[in-house]
């Protein structure tokens, strides 16, 4: 006999397995119970979902059952998948919002260590200067490349301490402002004349 029960069951495209319980009634009725199971499914909510009870006799339930079976049951079904699909979601979710978490906790710590780096070389470059280092102290100030944004404060700071170091000019050095030449009565002064030699050339001639 064809009864085309499995065949009704395919048709209804359902993802679990389908427990069917069969007992048997007073007065020759049948109660079966009809309950899907998904172990795919994580979310613990999915034990929530009662068994659909059928009562009847065995013509009853031959000509109704898929008919009142096929609805609840794909309910069923596309809730618990949406259900793992969801838990899924959640899943990734927590995974990318630690990730992120990490990664910012990592920025920070890595922002917070260039910051204590930039502050320890300015620390060193003012504790050279006041020792008079000034070359030694240039040397310690932070490349502008590497942080750009301090990039004003930093190039001031440089320009500062070179000028301390750079080489001044010759009278600057010895502390005298160039002095102006010489003029022409400068020059020629209150020294006596030899008269002398002016008087033996004479003679000679």
């Amino acid at each position: 006999m064809n009864t085309n029960f499995f065949n009704q069951i395919e048709k209804m495209h359902i993802t679990g397995d389908l427990h069917l319980t069969i007992a048997k009634g007073a007065e020759n009725n049948f109660i079966v119970s009809v309950i899907l199971k998904n172990e795919a499914c994580t979310d613990n909510a999915k034990n929530s979902i009662p068994p659909l009870n059928l009562r009847g006799t065995a013509e009853e339930l031959d000509n109704g059952f898929f008919e009142n079976v096929t609805v609840p049951v794909q309910s069923a079904s596309g809730l618990m998948v949406n259900m793992e699909a969801f838990m899924k979601q959640m899943e990734e979710a927590k995974k990318q919002s630690a990730s992120e978490k990490e990664k910012a906790d990592k920025q920070k710590k890595d922002a917070q260590a260039k910051d204590k780096k930039y502050k320890d070389a300015m620390a060193k470059a003012d504790e050279l200067e006041k020792e008079g280092k000034f070359r030694e102290a240039w040397m310690k100030v932070p490349e502008i490349s590497e942080y750009p944004e301090k990039a004003d404060e930093l190039r001031c700071r440089k320009t500062a301490l070179s000028d301390k170091f750079s080489a001044p000019s010759l009278f600057a050095e010895a502390g005298q402002d160039n002095p102006e030449p010489l003029k022409k009565e400068e020059l020629q002064g209150d020294y006596p004349i030899d008269e002398s030699g002016q008087e033996e050339e004479a003679e000679e001639e």
